[in-house]
């Protein structure tokens, strides 16, 4: 399963980093992705999903089969929004909420749920 991620302070590639899998990084929002993936992104101002990933996403919906989030417990209820949002939007599992860039319990837990799919 591909992985495509989108990372502004560093949190999400940082994650998709330790978790050693091949990657590609949505910069504009233009790229495209001809075959299944699962989405890891950060959660943008208070609980928003960022531009370039709704960018993404408008082109590239159909192959997307989960999303990873990255967010901050300081926002409160706005946690890893975004992930809802997709995952309502386009009617995929929001598969796992990670506090900024995780702990290495964290990387273990998604590595082992990425085998799975």
């Amino acid at each position: 399963m591909k992985v495509i991620y989108a990372s502004r302070t560093g949190n999400v590639e940082s994650i998709v980093s330790r978790l050693g899998v091949d990657a590609t990084k949505i910069e504009s929002g233009n790229e495209s992705c001809p075959e299944d993936f699962v989405l890891f992104t950060y959660t943008d101002g208070y609980g928003d999903i960022p531009s370039e990933v709704e960018d993404f996403l408008a082109a590239n919906s159909e192959h997307l089969k989960g999303v990873v989030v990255s967010g901050d417990t300081g926002y409160g209820e706005a946690y890893c929004q975004a992930g809802d949002k997709i995952s309502e939007t386009y009617g995929v599992e929001c598969l796992y909420k990670v506090e900024n860039d995780g702990t290495d319990e964290d990387i273990e837990n998604i590595g082992n749920l990425l085998k799975k799919l």
